[in-house]
C-alpha cells in the first residue's frame, strides 16, 4: 500500500475518533479530505505512513500529534464579511435595536477560524457608529472561539497576507481598517482589534465560562455535526444568550426539527433566530 494511502479500517476508526473529540462527522466518501489534510504532517512528525500517523494520533500519549491532527481537520477557510447580509443586518436591524444599551454589546463568533468574522463584526460596528455617533456608546465586546490553537494564534496576531486580504475586503475597508506590517502583510488596526478577544473552545464542551451574549454567530459550522450534537449545541447556545438574544447561522443552515428554543425571523435577505424566553 502507498505510504499516503489509508486503510479503510483505520479510516473508519479515525471517523469515530474525530466525532468523539470534536463532533465532526466524516462521511464514508471523505477519505480524500483526511489524506490531503494529514499528508503534510507525515514529514513534520517523521512518520512513514498515513495509516501509522492516524493510529498514533488516537493514542492519549501523542498529545502534540493529536493536537496537530485536530488542527488540520477542523481548520476551514473563511473570508471577510462572508455572505455580506449578516453584517448588513447588524447595521440595519440589530445594532439599532441595541443602540441605547447601557453596557457593551456582547457578540460571540463561534468557530471563528482565523479571525475574519470576528474582525468583520467589529468593523461593522465602526461603520455603524460613523453614521450613528451616539448609538452603542459603550461599544461592543466580540469573543471569537475555535478548537484550533493554530488559527487562534493567527487571529490574535491579526496579521494577514495578500491572499487573505483579497477574500471579501474592499479597497476602502483595507485602507480604513488595516496598516502595513512586515513581509508585505497588513495588520488590523488597534481601533478594530481592541474590541475583539479570542479563546480556545470545543463546542462539545461547556460554554459557562464565556458568560452571556446578545448575539451569537455560528455560521457554516452545524453542517459538520450529527443531529444529536446539533441539538446539544443549540440548547447550549440558548443558555448562553441573554433574553431576546439572537443566533445567526449560515445561509444554508436550519434549526427545523432540532430546537424549539428560538423564533425564526425572516429578514430581507436572510433568516435569524431569536431566543424564546
Amino acid at each position: 500500500m502507498n505510504d499516503r494511502e489509508l486503510d479503510i479500517a483505520d479510516y473508519n476508526q479515525f471517523r469515530q475518533f474525530l466525532e468523539h473529540q470534536c463532533g465532526i462527522v466524516l462521511g464514508e466518501n471523505k477519505m480524500y479530505l483526511v489524506k490531503s489534510r494529514l499528508g503534510p504532517l507525515m514529514n513534520k512528525f517523521s512518520i512513514d505512513s498515513l495509516s501509522e500517523l492516524v493510529r498514533r494520533s488516537m493514542a492519549i500519549s501523542e498529545r502534540a500529534l493529536r493536537s496537530a491532527v485536530l488542527d488540520a481537520m477542523t481548520t476551514n477557510e473563511t473570508l471577510w464579511f462572508r455572505d455580506v447580509y449578516p453584517f448588513e443586518l447588524l447595521k440595519t436591524k440589530l445594532f439599532p435595536e441595541f443602540a441605547n444599551l447601557k453596557r457593551p454589546l456582547k457578540i460571540w463568533s463561534a468557530a471563528s477560524s482565523s479571525g475574519q468574522e470576528a474582525y468583520s463584526i467589529a468593523m461593522s460596528l465602526l461603520e455603524f457608529k460613523q453614521k450613528n455617533p451616539g448609538a452603542l456608546s459603550h461599544g461592543i465586546q466580540v469573543v471569537g472561539t475555535d478548537i484550533s490553537n493554530k488559527v487562534l494564534a493567527q487571529s490574535k496576531e491579526a496579521v494577514y497576507d495578500g491572499l487573505s486580504l483579497a477574500r471579501g475586503l474592499s479597497d476602502e475597508r483595507k485602507k480604513r481598517f488595516f496598516e502595513p506590517a512586515d513581509d508585505n502583510k497588513m495588520q488590523v488596526k488597534k481601533e478594530v482589534s481592541s474590541m475583539v478577544s479570542f479563546r480556545h473552545l470545543n463546542l462539545l464542551d461547556s460554554y459557562s465560562l464565556l458568560g452571556k451574549f446578545d448575539i451569537i454567530f455560528c455560521r457554516n459550522v452545524l453542517i459538520y455535526f450529527s443531529p444529536d450534537v446539533k441539538k446539544k449545541i443549540l440548547a447550549q447556545f440558548r443558555g448562553s444568550l441573554n433574553p431576546d438574544g439572537y443566533l445567526i447561522l449560515g445561509a444554508s443552515e436550519s434549526i427545523s426539527g432540532l430546537s424549539e428554543d428560538y423564533s425564526m425571523i425572516r429578514c430581507n435577505p436572510g433568516i435569524i433566530y431569536q431566543r424564546k424566553n
